[in-house]
């Protein structure tokens, strides 16, 4: 694990054609780096940060990652250009190959600091952010949003939304296919009761037939991403790549023409094995790590052990290895 401060030179290529989403309290470090194991060749993105927690917090704490995590995106939320743009140069520089900017969250905690979905109704405020960060950077700026916000929901203003930030030179949106409810509803809600308009962000794709067009929301299986992909340039998953991570082990053969052979489980997870020791060796917990692979035990006899050996026996051990060790063997043969 280690801050980069300077970008690798031999990186696999970014490739949108699937991603996993930023996720809060989530695709941190140590997720990032169990769900490379499965897959080569998907794009991964950070939790989403804020321009504050970068320019006023510990910069070194949440830009920091293995390169082995690569192709790697940060995810950032803030809205004032200059801002944006000085935190998009500490992205490149520590060696991030796409800066992302969320116009899609819709947490009211967000919305006071006119972060997130409640930008969707400011374009062009999101192009000005967007034009100071492409000025400042050589990578990508993408932008990951909604199909409109309450009150401002119709395909009219959609378009209007992406042709400003066009405009400003972005050329690959991330589409969360569902409107997003500002009062009332939680952020869980917002993942579950509007509903989902695959059909508003196909009709997108076809007026922008320039731009790179990725869709998210609701996806589950590898059918669904194969049959997207015939009208999407991309699919990004979020809570089904968690709560079901194996499902990134054939990600690279189906979706990306890869014929290694796929990873098992029990070895994905002794892949792990080194860098857990590396991180308890720095003071750190085995849980911090382990609470993300739990998605691997489902399914099969012994799953239910399994996930006792990591999420509640880890709290007693005093040797977290030996019971990774027996968490290992019981997946073997999945």
């Amino acid at each position: 694990m280690k801050y980069l401060s300077n970008p690798a030179t031999a990186r696999p290529a970014v490739d949108r054609r699937f991603s996993v989403a930023p996720m809060m309290d989530w695709t941190d470090r140590h997720c990032r780096f169990f769900l490379r194991q499965l897959s080569r060749h998907a794009l991964l993105y950070t939790e989403m940060v804020t321009t504050g927690a970068l320019i006023n917090g510990d910069a070194e704490r949440f830009l920091r990652h293995d390169e082995t995590e690569y192709p790697l995106a940060l995810q950032l939320g803030g809205s004032v250009p200059a801002d944006l743009a000085a935190c998009a140069k500490m992205a490149e520089d520590a060696g991030y190959d796409e800066v992302n900017l969320n116009v899609g969250c819709p947490s009211d905690r967000v919305q006071n600091n006119l972060i997130g979905a409640c930008l969707m109704g400011h374009p062009a405020l999101v192009a000005d952010c967007v034009k100071a960060m492409r000025d400042a950077v050589e990578v990508d700026v993408t932008v990951k949003h909604r199909i409109g916000i309450n009150g401002r929901d119709s395909y009219a203003e959609l378009c209007d939304f992406v042709g400003q930030v066009r405009e400003a030179g972005c050329r690959s949106f991330t589409v969360h296919a569902r409107i997003a409810i500002l009062e009332g509803l939680s952020p869980k809600e917002n993942r579950e009761v509007p509903p989902l308009r695959y059909d508003v962000a196909a009709k997108l794709k076809e007026d922008f037939p320039d731009l790179e067009i990725i869709l998210n929301g609701g996806i589950k299986t590898l059918d669904e991403c194969e049959t997207h992909l015939e009208h999407f340039d991309g699919v990004m998953l979020g809570r089904e790549a968690y709560h079901n991570p194996y499902l990134l082990a054939q990600v690279d053969a189906r979706l990306f023409g890869n014929n290694e052979p796929v990873i098992s489980r029990a070895d994905a997870l002794r892949r792990m094995r080194p860098y857990i020791q590396r991180h308890l060796d720095a003071g750190g917990s085995m849980h911090h790590i382990t609470r993300h692979v739990l998605g691997l035990g489902q399914g099969f006899p012994g799953a239910r052990r399994f996930r006792q050996l990591l999420s509640v026996d880890i709290h007693k051990t005093k040797d977290p290895l030996a019971l990774l060790d027996q968490a290992t063997s019981l997946l073997e043969g999945r």
